[in-house]
């Protein structure tokens, strides 16, 4: 190619995420050669081709069980002329980041600087015919967040091959609120967010995801208020609901209240069929007014141990009656001619599971196993003799710890259910606190993401911070590309992750992470490893010298020539020197002096909140800190 030559991108059609798929494919291959790129669909003679499979009468596109739901990309492209397909919209997206990530481009984070994308003299022949090893790919949002966070993450779910993302509760309000009333940090003033801010933030969230054709999830808990004129927007403490609410709230210790003053975390007397009523007819009207949302996920309250204890409601467990629910709903929404998809959920009291009713309708409704009490020590396996389920006793409930005694929860449930599925998780919604290298929780979310189907589950939805790339974001790396292809083993993918973040000196950035996971010992952090708390006190202490060994090496690459390698150095920087006094607060802790360590404490908590305004797109200060609180307290 001169650098006169214009390289032609035709889309095949006029569906606006094939459209989207062309300017991005457009506005990267520019970046890559050179060139002038165009989007022509009239073009005529050279030009690389976009569109559905169908449009392609030499593709043949690959039997999937939902074409709508499931992915399968085609890439046949040689120089400035060939297709790129996708058996749905969505997937043509997809086909078109793979093409560029074949081409040399990664995204190593959200963002403008968590990119690279290489220069081209040529474009090489690219051959690509691929479905993912499992449905649902997707993250949900929590953690503490700026519109712009958000924004960034869902463009860049589907760049790594990720297809779905999760918005919690109706606006979302609590996550939001947490940025920007700097709940995560005294240090910076703000206010509380208004609802209606709130809303519009969610509504633009849902153009981007609408633009990329992703996978939309939407609200969780609130059906156990919202019907009811109690707005569900987080776990802050709520007012006493009207005295004729009363009635419909789970009757516990003798009381009909909200638990623990938290709307959300308050079960009704789902034995009442006017609270079934009551319910059902407002998820219906939700999805009716919603025709955008894929999946309505409809759970019941969080909490555990807060179900009505009326007589009505002690004939039977709470999942039969969550089940009866579902059956209600299902009947509804038919009446409706509505097809959306409901996740019901298995979760604490929940993973007990129903002893009569049976989901009289498995095509409407996902299984959402969502194993919130599990270790991390330990990944999904397959072929173990798996424990006998303990017996339920009402708001008497003690849940397991052990991945083998949960995965026996759900294969209870999935003896009556052989429905859609998927694992709804928090690897990285807490347990990197305990691993402050994330390279044994990668290592974990790797063997997990393998592992999901030999226990029957067909993807991940990722219950998340959205802002989990400080030090590295390998995890989320080993995460996407295994949910594509189970078969790519751990070290081929860190390999390619920790070159394309930090460049030629990537393997020694690798080395220097797995050595701060193997000091900070997540298994002894999480409590699950036996032993004197001085040998962990004399491994924590090794973590100072480890980073300063390691210092010369930051050094070196500060001034990258690589704007994304530049930026993962400073990143790096940053963390060396808050997981240095991290590891001596802790190390502190291990040798028995709590009110020193407390005070060290102290002085990492400000650490962290001074460094927000430098590290916030990849750091969350508010779970760190308020996770970490509670260790040290």
């Amino acid at each position: 190619m001169s650098n006169t030559d214009v390289i032609i991108v035709k889309p095949l059609g006029q569906d606006a995420v094939i459209l989207f798929a062309a300017e991005e494919l457009a506005r990267y291959l520019g970046r890559v050669t050179g060139q002038r790129v165009v989007v022509d669909a009239d073009a005529k003679g050279d030009a690389i081709c976009l569109g559905l499979m169908s449009a392609f009468a030499d593709i043949a596109a690959p039997e999937v069980p939902a074409p709508y739901c499931d992915d399968a990309i085609y890439v046949d492209v040689g120089g400035a002329r060939g297709a790129i397909a996708g058996i749905n919209p969505r997937s043509v997206l997809l086909a078109v980041y793979r093409y560029l990530t074949e081409l040399g481009c990664r995204w190593v984070r959200p963002g403008v600087d968590g990119e690279i994308v290489p220069r081209l003299a040529e474009l090489p022949e690219v051959r690509v015919a691929e479905t993912p090893s499992y449905r649902h790919r997707a993250v949900c949002i929590e953690g503490a967040v700026s519109y712009e966070h958000v924004r960034d993450m869902v463009d860049w779910l589907p760049k790594v091959g990720l297809n779905g993302y999760y918005i919690q509760f109706r606006e979302a309000h609590t996550f939001f609120n947490r940025w920007y009333q700097h709940l995560d940090n005294p240090n910076v003033p703000g206010e509380r967010l208004t609802l209606e801010k709130a809303v519009e933030y969610t509504a633009g969230i849902e153009s981007e995801i609408t633009r990329r054709g992703l996978l939309y999830h939407k609200v969780g808990h609130g059906w156990t208020c919202e019907p009811f004129g109690i707005h569900g927007l987080g776990w802050e403490q709520d007012e006493e609901p009207p005295a004729e609410i009363a009635q419909y709230l789970a009757e516990v210790n003798g009381e009909r209240t909200l638990w623990g003053g938290i709307a959300l975390n308050t079960n009704l007397c789902y034995s009442n069929p006017e609270v079934r009523r009551i319910v059902v007819e407002d998820i219906v009207r939700y999805a009716g007014e919603h025709p955008d949302i894929d999946y309505v996920h409809f759970w019941l309250a969080d909490g555990t141990n807060n179900n009505c204890e009326c007589a009505e409601c002690r004939k039977a467990r709470p999942a039969d009656f969550y089940v009866m629910m579902l059956n209600e709903l299902d009947a509804a929404l038919t009446a409706r001619g509505l097809a959306t998809r409901i996740v019901f959920l298995i979760y604490v009291d929940l993973l007990w599971p129903p002893e009569r009713e049976v989901i009289r309708n498995p095509e409407r409704f996902v299984l959402m196993f969502a194993p919130i009490v599990r270790t991390y020590s330990e990944a999904f396996r397959a072929g173990n003799d798996l424990p006998e389920l303990p017996p339920y006793v009402r708001n008497r409930l003690e849940f397991p710890k052990s991945v083998d005694a949960n995965v026996a929860f759900l294969k209870a449930w999935q003896a009556g259910f052989g429905g859609d599925s998927f694992d709804f998780d928090y690897h990285l919604m807490w347990d990197h606190t305990n691993d402050p290298g994330h390279y044994a929780i990668a290592k974990t979310v790797a063997e997990d993401m393998k592992g999901l189907r030999a226990i029957g589950l067909n993807g991940f939805v990722s219950c998340q911070i959205q802002r989990i790339f400080f030090p590295t974001g390998l995890a989320m790396a080993v995460m996407a590309r295994n949910l594509w292809n189970t078969n790519l083993g751990f070290d081929t993918i860190a390999e390619d992750y920790f070159t394309a973040a930090f460049g030629a000196d990537g393997n020694l950035a690798r080395e220097y992470v797995a050595g701060l996971s193997e000091r900070f010992d997540p298994m002894y952090l999480r409590g699950d490893k036996p032993g004197a708390d001085t040998e962990a006190a004399e491994k924590l202490a090794t973590i100072p010298a480890h980073i300063d060994a390691f210092r010369p090496v930051i050094e070196h690459n500060r001034n990258a020539a690589e704007a994304c390698h530049r930026q993962s150095w400073f990143y790096l920087d940053r963390h060396a020197a808050l997981a240095t006094a991290l590891a001596e607060a802790l190390a502190t802790r291990a040798r028995g002096d709590r009110a020193k360590a407390a005070e060290q404490w102290a002085a990492v908590r400000q650490m962290a909140w001074d460094l927000d305004s430098e590290v916030h797109p990849v750091f969350d200060a508010w779970l760190f800190t308020g996770r970490l609180d509670g260790r040290f307290r």
